[in-house]
């Protein structure tokens, strides 16, 4: 089946790493199940492609609390590392009235420190696609097992979540020059291209000098409430969004990654594939939590009511 990702496996065959953070988002009402690499692999096993999540989490009731919902959700769990002198990771997460979400995270816990082993180096290289964060890369155990796994995957995707004050801009550039897809938002977009160089205004502008930049094929930038623009070489696809009325954005951007990834190993309409993201985020945006529940059906009826 032919695909823009993928064109010698039928969907239901494609296999998919996500590497990163898993984490328990606390919120005034409650923690919920979190983390961006799990929220973009949660969303594409409810879509059907296979995903699998590799992390780690301490040896905490939290830990162990995260891998049993992670079962209920009838995803693998054998590639998240349990780690007994690490705690497991918590993030303070701040709605304001709008909505949108601040982030106060925990520093040096379990996913800090995934150590490289020959079992996730086989993990990966046997995988077709491979996805990782930006806030990985934070603490120097992970992201050298990140740069280890980066050199043995087949199809790399940079899913940039910047979190002051836990990034660096050399190490953004070096995944960014390593990966085949970059997604970020627009706030992410112009920072970044304003630190390498662009004296660009125009997000359209500063998308060509970062892809020019880091010679990556396929880049895709989030609006928020304004949709999204695809770019594929040198052809550009726009969503301008759906009115909804939002109630967190929290993983509202990951589940857009989630879909857009899934569509894209599914289809060669990159206008679809777009349309589809953004109708996923913005449907989580309106919902509680980070993953809700979006069978394809009322997916497919939110783009296009009857």
């Amino acid at each position: 089946m032919n695909s823009l990702f993928i064109n010698d496996k039928a969907p239901s065959d494609i296999t998919i790493n996500c590497f990163g953070e898993v984490l328990w988002d606390c919120f005034e009402s409650g923690r919920r199940l979190g983390g961006a690499p799990l929220n973009v692999c949660l969303r594409l096993n409810s879509l059907g492609i296979k995903a699998q999540m590799l992390s780690a989490v301490g040896d905490d009731a939290l830990g162990h609390e995260i891998l049993d919902q992670i079962k209920d959700r009838q995803m693998n769990t054998d590639f998240i590392a349990v780690n007994s002198e690490k705690k497991t990771s918590t993030v303070e997460v701040t709605l304001d009235k709008s909505g949108s979400a601040s982030y106060e995270i925990v520093a040096d816990t379990a996913w800090d420190n995934i150590v490289l082993t020959p079992a996730l180096i086989e993990k990966v290289k046997a995988s077709d696609i491979f996805v990782f964060g930006s806030l990985i890369g934070r603490q120097a155990t992970s992201l050298n097992t990140l740069r280890e796994l980066i050199n043995v995957a087949k199809f790399k995707i940079f899913d940039v979540n910047l979190r002051k004050p836990h990034y660096e801009l050399e190490t953004l550039i070096e995944l960014m020059n390593v990966a085949d897809f970059v997604k970020l938002n627009d706030d992410e977009l112009y920072e970044i291209a304003h630190a390498m160089g662009s004296k660009f205004n125009s997000l359209e502008q500063n998308l060509e000098f970062i892809a020019e930049k880091t010679n990556t094929p396929y880049l895709c930038v989030t609006k928020g409430s304004h949709g999204a623009l695809l770019k594929i070489n040198d052809q550009n696809y726009y969503n301008s969004g759906f009115l909804i009325k939002v109630v967190d954005t929290v993983g509202a951007g990951d589940s857009f990654l989630g879909s857009l990834i899934y569509q894209l190993c599914n289809t060669t309409n990159a206008q679809y594939a777009v349309n589809f993201a953004c109708a996923v985020g913005a449907m989580v945006a309106q919902s509680h939590g980070a993953t809700p529940e979006l069978p394809l059906k009322d997916i497919e009826e939110f783009m296009d009511p009857a």
